[in-house]
């Protein structure tokens, strides 16, 4: 196919993201992006001189991590040869869009930049592949047990800071429910479920939950036993987040405590692709977690 046909072609899946919010959007206008530059056969370097800035300006571009100027899509449209019709209009439309402020951004005031980012992602993901082995999962925790957690991270805020932050974590787990659910598989260490946050009883109820969120087709949970012993994922927790859009590389997340990590070479995806893969293995299978959760609770 030329570069002429194609510019020409309505590009897939341009309205199919509005529904998750402008880190959605963001995420498939970058997409678009990337395929009218490769099919010109340009490089990074050639895109950023366009637009005056630099060829890591165009990555993250690309990879819907930032917003984008009007501007800057036009000039870049107009150097893959779009300039004109439905397409260069969509894409412009889109570019506006995208820089509305995504829902979770009216807590801003009580969460860093870098944790909001990682809701807008989360957002737009159609899978997470999770390892945790502290917590339980944020998307899997019920209202008391994520208030112990809030508490335990920021004892000195005052209540009504924490009860944002609960809200706020209670909101994300909408992703879980509705028609076109994100589809959830976590492999959690044995060690956060035996540990007892917010008392007995919480935990107990926490434990509940997640066998009833386990019952749901879309969410995975295994469990790695201590018998495991040491396993593949001695680094700590981390996430990868899988997008709808095909041309879009895996992001993998890692939280600090006052920052995080995005990576999403390919080197560095695959890595923990394989990681992921093994904790996979160690973990006792799926169809195991309940009798492991009741086992936990009868213990409580």
């Amino acid at each position: 196919m030329s570069p002429a046909h194609a510019a020409d072609e309505p590009p897939a899946n341009v309205i199919a993201y509005p529904r998750n919010g402008p880190t959605a959007l963001r995420i498939a206008l970058g997409a678009q992006l990337r395929r009218l530059r490769e099919e010109r056969g340009l490089s990074t370097e050639e895109a950023g001189y366009a637009i005056r800035g630099s060829h890591s300006k165009i990555s993250r571009m690309e990879n819907g991590r930032v917003g984008f100027k009007e501007r800057d899509v036009a000039d870049l449209l107009t150097l893959y040869g779009v300039t004109d019709g439905e397409l260069r209009e969509n894409l412009l439309a889109m570019a506006r869009q995208s820089n509305t402020p995504g829902w979770w951004h009216q807590y801003g005031d009580v969460l860093p930049d870098w944790f909001l980012v990682y809701i807008g992602l989360e957002q737009a993901a159609t899978l997470i592949r999770t390892y945790e082995v502290q917590f339980v999962p944020g998307l899997l925790q019920t209202e008391d047990y994520a208030r112990a957690v809030v508490r335990l991270g920021h004892p000195h805020a005052p209540e009504e800071e924490i009860e944002r932050r609960v809200r706020l974590r209670m909101t994300r787990q909408g992703r879980l429910h509705g028609p076109d659910p994100l589809r959830l598989w976590a492999v959690v260490d044995e060690a956060a479920l035996r540990r007892p946050l917010g008392g007995p009883e919480v935990m107990r109820d926490q434990l509940r939950h997640l066998i009833r969120m386990t019952e749901l087709d879309h969410i995975t949970l295994q469990i790695v036993p201590f018998s495991a012993g040491g396993h593949a994922a001695a680094g700590g927790p981390f996430s990868i987040l899988r997008f709808g859009e095909q041309t879009l590389s895996d992001v993998i997340y890692l939280e600090q405590l006052t920052s995080s990590l995005y990576l999403d070479k390919p080197a560095d995806v695959d890595r923990y692709r394989q990681v992921m893969d093994r904790l996979s293995v160690d973990a006792c299978p799926a169809f195991q977690t309940r009798a492991l959760l009741e086992e936990m609770i009868d213990r409580l």
